[in-house]
């Protein structure tokens, strides 16, 4: 067995599970499994608590060097847990499976410690985070110039500033788009002023000609 978040076959980000408590309100956290190796490896993921967490997927194949995102979603609870201290645990065991193995072919022992395989495991712990926690991180770092923001706090300013160079690059792009339009309408205007101003200049040819045949053809 190995330590918390890696072992020989494969890494996890993060280490640890940690989860924003309210009640009757869903919350999820997502783990990273990358593949070390360059053999499939087989995951599948454990929990002291199986009614309590729902993960999505448990079980799966990693491709060499490949990664997959693994979420666990905390159900609604109706109660706190005494001091928001949490005990809940997860294991990950992963093993070698032979190439393109596809996860609805895993066999019913690949998990088993005594089928004569390599079963690696990790540990992962379980903490919650409550709301009043992460606003007084926010106030301690609005006060407090030097000190650091915690990670959630960090996580949230990451999101705001990729939101906010989205938005900027879509007023970027809606301004090039008008600017395109705008110099298609003036060519085009620009292409219906050439044809009227030649057909004005060939209606006058017509009638200069008319006036001179009449002209010399009336007698003197």
């Amino acid at each position: 067995m190995s330590g918390v978040g890696e072992n020989q076959l494969i890494s996890i980000q993060p280490d640890e599970l940690k989860f924003l408590f309210e009640l009757e309100k869903q919350s999820y956290c997502d783990l990273k499994v990358a593949n070390k190796t360059e053999h499939y490896v087989a995951f599948k993921v454990k929990t002291t608590s199986p009614k309590k967490y729902f993960v999505r997927p448990n079980t799966g194949v990693i491709q060499p060097w490949d990664s997959c995102i693994i979420r666990v979603t905390l159900q609604a609870q109706r109660e706190y847990p005494p001091d928001m201290q949490c005990k809940d645990k997860f294991l990950l065991q992963s093993t070698i499976v032979p190439p393109h193995t596809d996860v609805d072919e895993l066999p019913q022992d690949t998990f088993t410690k005594d089928s004569g395989k390599t079963l690696t495991e990790c540990k992962l712990k379980v903490s919650y985070i409550s709301p009043s926690t992460t606003q007084r991180s926010s106030e301690s770092g609005a006060t407090n110039g030097d000190g650091q923001s915690s990670e959630t706090i960090s996580t949230i300013q990451r999101l705001k500033e990729e939101r906010d160079a989205a938005v900027k690059q879509t007023q970027q792009l809606q301004h090039e788009l008008e600017t395109v339009r705008r110099r298609r309408n003036q060519r085009n205007s620009g292409n219906g002023l050439s044809l009227k101003l030649a057909a004005m200049v060939g209606l006058i040819g017509l009638i200069i000609g008319f006036i001179l045949k009449l002209t010399l053809a009336s007698p003197t």
